[in-house]
């Protein structure tokens, strides 16, 4: 996948994705979330394919390894560029949804990347310590799930800019750090705790950013992913 932001299609209608995807004519990377996926389902992401966007299907597979594994096999199929589960469902959960991909990836294609979310970018200190009862801090738990993740074979993490310095010193530079929660100085944290802009995600490290309402909720969309990706690249 490019290293260009990936917009966040959190729309609920297939009609309203493409009408906003009419200023950007295939040429920037898209997220599928649950959301979308559940209204709409395979024909959406068949259609962004045909019209060239690059895929990140973010639907967070966790549960036993050998249903991971079945429906990553379906999944792989569908010709996305990035698809993730959620690393606490284990090493064995990872590495079944890895062979799962590679089973279904067609012969002479490269598979899907695949990462493993590491805690949610709305998890803060308090949640870790009182509901998920974890002694740790939330980067150690982070950093945790990472090297889980990489000793599983994934290309990869899903976590907040501000464990992607850590991330890239144990895993390496080269091993994705997607991270969501990008705001813009000025933008609003909505329902996320651990945000960044576009600059300090490129400081720590980021290997791709996830962006939704700082483009899908702007006036002009186009101009909003402009001046995010001109940040991001540090051309501005």
């Amino acid at each position: 996948m490019k290293t260009a932001p990936i917009i966040a299609l959190d729309f609920d209608s297939a009609e309203k994705t493409f009408e906003f995807l009419k200023a950007f004519e295939g040429d920037v990377n898209v997220k599928v979330g649950m959301q979308l996926y559940y209204k709409e389902g395979p024909a959406i992401v068949a259609r962004l394919k045909e019209l060239g966007y690059d895929i990140f299907l973010d639907l967070k597979l966790h549960d036993i390894p050998n249903t991971v594994q079945s429906a990553m096999e379906v999944l792989a199929g569908f010709g996305v560029d990035l698809i993730n589960v959620h690393a606490a469902g284990g090493k064995t959960m990872m590495e079944a949804a890895l062979e799962g991909l590679d089973k279904g990836t067609t012969s002479g294609l490269v598979r899907p990347s695949l990462i493993g979310v590491t805690q949610l970018t709305s998890t803060d200190e308090q949640q870790v310590r009182s509901e998920q009862l974890i002694d740790g801090s939330l980067q150690d738990s982070v950093l945790h799930y990472a090297k889980l993740t990489k000793d599983a074979g994934l290309d990869g993490v899903v976590c907040s800019v501000h464990e992607a310095a850590v991330i890239s010193h144990v895993c390496g530079n080269e091993f994705f750090k997607v991270t969501p929660g990008i705001r813009l100085a000025d933008g609003g944290m909505h329902d996320q705790k651990r945000i960044a802009t576009p600059e300090e995600a490129r400081l720590a490290g980021s290997t791709h950013i996830v962006v939704g309402r700082a483009i899908t909720g702007a006036a002009d969309p186009r101009a909003a992913y402009e001046h995010i990706n001109s940040r991001w690249k540090g051309t501005k």
